[in-house]
């Protein structure tokens, strides 16, 4: 099985890993625990040994195969792939022929391991109720030939017909439960995907309604105007000039509003920035927590820092997203001996994380960090092993805030001295 990485940033590689290993592992040591005695016998003839040892890697080699056919590279791959018949056919024939060969030597117990292992196989790429029928009647016919077996050697059929049985049905059991749980986490895997990518969508979808809100107002107030001034022009030219004064007013704040949108400045506050960007985290699979202090008030942070900081949450959440394999983040805002502190910590970072400049111009760590200290801020990201964080400082006005405060009180106060 080549180590091949299904679906990067999940833990679903190692799972697929885990899952091949021990269905090939366990059933491995059980087909050779099942023929050790025959083949270590002596009193076996040499070409019996021989043709058991055969059989046994045959049916070792093309479970192997078809298990890595079932575990597909890519995820939700397995349903479109056809089944590796060739190999089912070789696995079940050398399935047969070791159970008829420990069952001619009267082990009328692990016979059927080989058979209903290969059959367990073959019935996990069946679709479905028909996996458990097939279990179902290969149990009855182990039974059936079992204790018939036995019946004609003069041996006990009670044994031999409910052992095998029990076997067939116990390694469907283990095998289908495997591969289903390997099912399960696939499709648990592509819900995340798409819940990420709706997540993405819906804030497209907010992106669309409000420029198309504010060009849809400002472009038709604009339209009529410019008609009633295309209108007055003649008969009124002073009432024709003001309403183009009026046109250049409305097209100068739909550039302002458009500006505030596009930068998401536009009815959107810091704190619900943080919390739209933890929630996206959580659609991505990742386990987001955020640490807000209340008492960090967005009045305390004078503009353009709001603006930046919520900047700077962007980037960030688009980075874990884009550029690591992150399970775990943590995002926390408040502050601390006058600084605004905005910090995004998050696993899984690349071995080489770059600068930010790939989200486009404007918007990259590297030009946010330029921007915050031209207002007198900061912006630093390290990585350390595998934790990436990036923190983000601004002066907050706490002392300017408290002047204000007493200020106002003092003004409430004044009539009443009076």
């Amino acid at each position: 099985m080549r180590d091949v990485p299904v679906d990067p940033g999940t833990r679903l590689t190692n799972f697929r890993r885990y899952t091949w290993w021990s269905l090939i592992g366990v059933t491995a040591f059980f087909l050779a625990f099942s023929v050790k005695n025959q083949i270590m016998d002596t009193a076996v003839p040499v070409m019996v040994r021989l043709a058991a040892v055969a059989t046994l890697a045959l049916t070792v080699a093309a479970i192997a195969v078809s298990t890595s056919r079932r575990l597909p590279r890519i995820p939700l791959e397995s349903p479109g792939r056809p089944p590796p018949v060739r190999w089912l056919v070789a696995g079940g024939a050398g399935g047969t022929v070791l159970g008829v060969i420990l069952l001619a030597l009267r082990d009328y117990g692990l016979w059927s391991f080989g058979p209903a292992m290969m059959v367990s196989i073959i019935a996990t790429f069946l679709p479905g109720r028909r996996p458990w029928l097939l279990i179902t009647v290969t149990a009855a016919g182990a039974a059936v030939l079992g204790g018939v077996t036995a019946a004609l050697s003069g041996q006990g059929s009670v044994f031999a017909t409910a052992f095998p049985a029990g076997l067939v049905l116990f390694t469907g059991w283990v095998t289908l439960g495997m591969l289903w749980a390997w099912d399960v986490a696939e499709q648990l895997n592509a819900a995340r995907r798409f819940s990420a990518e709706l997540a993405v969508k819906d804030e497209r979808l907010r992106f669309a309604a409000d420029l198309h809100d504010i060009q849809g107002h400002h472009l038709q107030v604009i339209a009529l105007k410019s008609e009633l001034a295309a209108r007055l022009a003649e008969a009124d030219p002073a009432r024709a000039a003001a309403e183009m004064k009026e046109v250049r007013r409305l097209a100068a704040d739909a550039l302002r509003d458009t500006r505030a949108v596009v930068q998401g400045y536009r009815r959107v506050t810091l704190e619900e920035e943080i919390g739209n960007a933890t929630r996206v985290l959580a659609a991505a699979g990742i386990d987001a927590r955020m640490e807000l202090d209340r008492a960090a008030v967005p009045g305390l942070l004078p503009d353009p820092g709001p603006r930046l900081l919520g900047l700077v949450m962007r980037e960030a959440t688009t980075n874990v997203l884009r550029h690591s394999r992150a399970r775990h983040a943590e995002v926390g805002y408040r502050i601390i001996g006058g600084l605004a502190r905005l910090t995004v910590a998050n696993d899984g970072a690349p071995d080489h994380p770059g600068t930010g400049r790939e989200s486009g111009p404007g918007t990259g760590l590297q030009t946010l960090a330029e921007r915050l200290q031209a207002v007198g801020g900061e912006l630093t990201w390290r990585r350390d092993d595998d934790r990436f964080v990036v923190t983000a400082s601004l002066p907050a006005e706490t002392t300017g805030q408290e002047s204000a405060n007493a200020r106002n009180a003092a003004a409430a106060t004044e009539p009443e001295a009076r």
